[in-house]
């Protein structure tokens, strides 16, 4: 198992981080194209508005399957005749 040390220097202050590598790849994966692995970190942990779906869903870097695996899901739902039961 590797270990990734992030080094954050900000002027004269710097904090070590020390995480698994199945954590790191878990931040890569979620980090944008320009978008540091600081901004992640705030990004994923401040507290979200109550209710507010879409500002959550925008927070997120765009991602290639997961748009196609809804396009399918919406597709199914298009095709699919629901029944009035019978009482």
């Amino acid at each position: 198992m590797n270990i990734y040390t992030y080094v954050h220097v900000h002027g004269m202050a710097h904090k070590t981080l020390t995480i698994s590598e199945e954590a790191y790849n878990a931040l890569a994966r979620t980090k944008g194209k320009d978008e540091s692995f600081t901004k992640v970190i705030l990004r994923l942990t401040r507290k979200k508005a109550a209710g507010n779906l879409l500002d959550y869903v925008r927070s997120f870097s765009p991602d290639e399957e997961l748009a196609s695996a809804v396009e399918k899901v919406l597709e199914k739902r298009s095709k699919t005749r629901l029944r009035s039961p019978e009482f």
